[in-house]
């Protein structure tokens, strides 16, 4: 029997969050913050106009590793909350391959992109994301590069959660790289995350 995401994603999808007066939303084992899409989105494309195009690149990895970063904690302490172990974890029947097809569909569930795995193994995994919102709001096909930083690090640190060895010292043994975006008129975006020696 294979992983069920669907019965995941709509069970943590029902899951009730409220802020508190500060915005930030107390569940799976950390704290997010309740801004809007528009707000993060329009964040990492603010800093990406604001540099010259020669810094470009590093404007863009530096975005990346914020969500890389963020992932790698963040998504530790999700597949170790209450919540996972409730929802997730019953469903789980091998790992890691489970626990990555999980924390995906988590991803998937609190709605910051709609995600599935399409090629997993210790080396190598490829994710695609459908409707996600680093490209809402774009005109598909004007962008000129590629800007989905957040799921491509977000990708790579729940690949290093998953075959990087015990956390905290699995952060870096393993980068993404996004091949395909909706912002820049593909039929949605699609991340490959390698291990690294």
């Amino acid at each position: 029997m294979s992983f069920d995401r669907k019965s995941v994603i709509n069970d943590i999808s029902k899951v009730g969050v409220t802020s508190n007066d500060q915005g930030l939303i107390e569940g799976f084992g950390v704290y997010v913050n309740r801004l809007p899409a528009d707000f993060w989105r329009g964040f990492g494309e603010n800093i990406m106009k604001a540099v010259p195009t020669d810094l470009s690149d590093a404007a863009w990895h530096l975005l990346y590793n914020a969500g890389h970063e963020c992932g790698y904690h963040t998504g530790y302490g999700i597949v170790n909350s209450e919540e996972w172990k409730a929802i997730v974890q019953p469903r789980v029947q091998k790992a890691p391959e489970d626990v990555l097809n999980g924390a995906f569909a988590v991803f998937t569930g609190w709605g910051w992109g709609k995600t599935e795995i399409i090629e997993q193994s210790p080396e190598r995994m490829v994710v695609r994301a459908y409707d996600y919102y680093e490209a809402d709001g774009a005109t598909n096909g004007t962008v000129k590069r590629n800007m989905a930083p957040m799921i491509c690090g977000v990708a790579a640190a729940f690949f290093e959660l998953a075959y990087g060895g015990p956390y905290p010292n699995g952060l870096n043994k393993a980068v993404g790289q996004q091949v395909k975006g909706i912002e820049t008129g593909d039929d949605y975006g699609e991340f490959v995350v390698t291990r690294v020696a």
